[in-house]
């Protein structure tokens, strides 16, 4: 069973988006278009990560293997429906009383 020590990283640029990469490689091997996309990455937490863990919107093993293949994981934020965009957007002019 694989197991690793991750360092999860945040954008500052997209809400929900974060790299996961080897503890001891760090951003060593993320590509530089990639980074440029990202921002500039802003450490969230280190993770012992096995393949039998259960991680809210990926997959260890995946996430494992990908960090061994490139170097990285990217997880990208959940997709929000039409709908649901309204809910961060100021309506609050729309329910004024006009007197």
């Amino acid at each position: 069973m694989k197991k690793k020590l991750l360092t999860v990283w945040s954008s500052p640029k997209k809400e929900e988006m974060y790299l996961y990469t080897d503890r001891l490689e760090g951003l060593k091997r993320v590509p530089t278009e990639l980074l440029k996309m990202f921002g500039t990455p802003k450490e969230v937490m280190g993770l012992p990560l096995s393949e039998d863990k259960n991680l809210g919107r990926a997959d260890a093993k995946k996430v494992l293997s990908e960090i061994v293949e490139k170097g990285y994981y990217l997880q990208m934020p959940p997709v929000r429906d039409d709908y649901m965009l309204d809910l961060y957007k100021d309506t609050s002019a729309k329910y004024t009383d006009i007197l």
